[in-house]
């Protein structure tokens, strides 16, 4: 097989989303393009939620890859109809078809889970030159010509070494990109954490797998060159391992690359001041902290190994640091009520985070808790578009399921009064007065949009799943 022009596409998201006002991309799409490029090929990226996909290349290639979350699967699974019809193979890859492989194969030729680095260079391999054969790529699914369906096992993880050797992602593959959009850096993979309703370790593993500071500083320093706005650090937890994470945020203060960071952590960074000293003076603006629940039964139930006055702690010192807070909190597990939703609310208030999410407990395919929902017969529907964090899709113990709809919305609404609103206007803080009016707006217009869905929603079987 000829192939010369490879268009890959990552479908876009469904709902109205918080954080979607502020353009940025996975790290995934452009990795790969990048990998691909420089084996020669001639490659774009197609990221929907920056810009509409360009049909005119599409249909001018020679592969298509699309990538897919669980909530945007549904429509994933629309284009790779379409490109089917248009008579070029297509390979589906990410976090839902890999753990619903077989639906996925009924849209797409060729499923690659789990990362995609090494299945997917063997794959255009064995589609050019006729080696290695199918059955030896691992974490490959496909269907044989008898119809019948092969996984092949997954395979190793990428090691530290393999991470060091990846390229530079180069987002001037991804169609329309701006260098004044948020820039995403991934220096880690994987957690040793666990917790029930995340599909991080099922998709990456318990093990952390880290950079090495000297690439990761190559990393930045080409960063450095081409965006001169904020960067985010995607890592599930940044300072998972905080030696390796001081020694990196000396590096950047070292070799003077102090900018605006974003970063993602656990309640545990508190525990370290010195850490939290390197963080302000490298320049990270704010932490996002997945605290989850203020119920410590929940905090047990989800296995986020943390208890309440580890939250308190983790805001007191991070705020003290002079470094902002962008709290997550999840809503609707067994040992929640109502109460519970209108308390985390008043705690944040409380406690002075600066941005918060309360959205509600989504069992994903791959996690535990949509394996359990799943044998328990409490998953409401497989309309996969509403699994986005903001529709509720399966019952809750202690509530209906549009009461716990209308709480969580509800409890971002109060987040991001009015009060919120002036209070940074008085401060001449227009930044967080804008983020207050969006936030406003978006529960706002979510609500309005989610009455229909919520009077509407019945109790089907689950759907026909891979």
């Amino acid at each position: 097989m000829d192939i010369r022009k490879i268009a890959f596409i990552e479908a876009g998201s469904s709902g109205i989303q918080m954080l979607g006002r502020f353009t940025m991309s996975r790290v995934g799409s452009a990795l790969l393009s990048t990998i691909l490029r420089d084996r020669g090929y001639q490659v774009r990226a197609f990221i929907e939620d920056i810009a509409a996909t360009d049909w005119d290349f599409v249909k001018d290639s020679d592969l298509v890859c699309i990538s897919s979350l669980t909530n945007t699967a549904i429509r994933a699974y629309a284009i790779a109809r379409k490109v089917k019809a248009l008579g070029i193979p297509v390979i589906m890859g990410g976090v839902h078809p890999t753990f619903l492989p077989n639906e996925a194969l009924e849209h797409a030729d060729f499923v690659i889970r789990g990362e995609g680095e090494r299945g997917l260079t063997r794959l255009l391999e064995y589609l050019t030159k006729g080696k290695p054969p199918l059955n030896e790529i691992d974490g490959l699914s496909y269907r044989q010509k008898d119809g019948g369906i092969v996984h092949n096992p997954q395979g190793p993880f990428l090691d530290e070494g393999d991470l060091n050797a990846l390229p530079d992602p180069d987002f001037s593959l991804v169609h329309k990109w701006k260098p004044s959009y948020i820039y995403p850096i991934s220096t880690s993979r994987g957690c040793p954490f666990n917790c029930k309703f995340c599909s991080v370790v099922p998709m990456f593993g318990r093990k952390y797998r880290f950079k090495s500071v000297e690439r990761t500083i190559s990393e930045l320093k080409y960063v450095r060159s081409i965006n001169h706005g904020t960067k985010f650090f995607v890592d599930d937890n940044f300072t998972a391992n905080k030696g390796r994470s001081k020694e990196l945020l000396r590096a950047i203060i070292g070799e003077g690359l102090k900018d605006c960071w974003v970063v993602q952590a656990r309640t545990d960074v508190a525990q370290d001041p010195e850490l939290l000293t390197l963080m302000a003076d490298a320049g990270v603006h704010t932490v996002y902290i997945g605290f989850e629940s203020i119920n410590p039964r929940t905090l047990e139930e989800y296995n986020k190994k943390q208890e309440l006055q580890d939250i308190v702690n983790c805001i007191r010192a991070i705020k003290g640091h002079g470094m902002h807070i962008h709290g997550m909190f999840i809503v609707g597990a067994d040992t929640d009520n109502i109460d519970t939703i209108r308390r985390t609310t008043d705690f944040a208030i409380a406690n002075g985070i600066d941005t918060v999410q309360v959205i509600a407990l989504t069992p994903l395919p791959g996690t535990r808790v949509f394996e359990e929902m799943r044998a328990k017969g409490r998953i409401l529907h497989t309309d996969w578009s509403k699994y986005n964090l903001q529709h509720v899709v399966f019952r809750p113990q202690e509530m209906s399921p549009s009461a716990l709809q209308m709480e969580m919305l509800k409890a971002n609404l109060r987040f991001y009064s009015w009060k919120y609103i002036l209070k940074h206007l008085a401060m001449l803080d227009f930044h967080y007065a804008a983020v207050g009016l969006i936030g406003r707006q978006i529960t706002a217009r979510t609500l309005k949009e989610t009455a229909n869905y919520i009077e509407n929603l019945k109790f089907p079987l689950l759907s026909k799943e891979g």
